[in-house]
């Protein structure tokens, strides 16, 4: 239980560094932690016309690969379906949608580097 707990409490750091990046150029957050039944998302941004439904991954090591490398096949489709539900409950059918990863990795001085990679996955597209 108290890892569950440290790994949500690095889970929300990365968020939050997410969040600020993605003010910072531009976007407007609109939701944090969007969560159904079928699941979340972390962060849904609005940048001009487009909803950009956002997954943040932060890594203390990318020996085992980069954050990115873990938003596999699965976590795509629930990504999707779970905009899919947004995107109805809001009525956002006429906005432009887009599906972004930002890696957050934490390094030895405890510092946080973002990266950020637009269009990661779509729905017919895998990474």
């Amino acid at each position: 239980m108290a890892e569950r707990k440290e790994n949500h409490q690095k889970g929300s750091r990365g968020e939050k560094a997410a969040a600020r990046f993605l003010e910072q150029q531009g976007y407007a957050v609109l939701e944090r932690n969007y969560t159904r039944r079928v699941g979340e998302i972390d962060l849904i941004c609005r940048q001009d016309d487009t909803i950009v439904f956002v997954e943040v991954k932060l890594r203390r090591d990318i020996g085992h690969g980069l954050p990115i490398e873990a938003v596999g096949k699965t976590k795509q489709r629930r990504i999707i379906n779970t905009a899919k539900l947004y995107a109805a409950e809001h009525d956002l059918f006429d906005y432009d949608m887009r599906f972004d990863v930002i890696e957050v990795v934490v390094d030895d001085q405890n510092r946080l580097w973002v990266r950020h990679v637009p269009g990661a996955f779509m729905e017919n597209r895998r990474i």
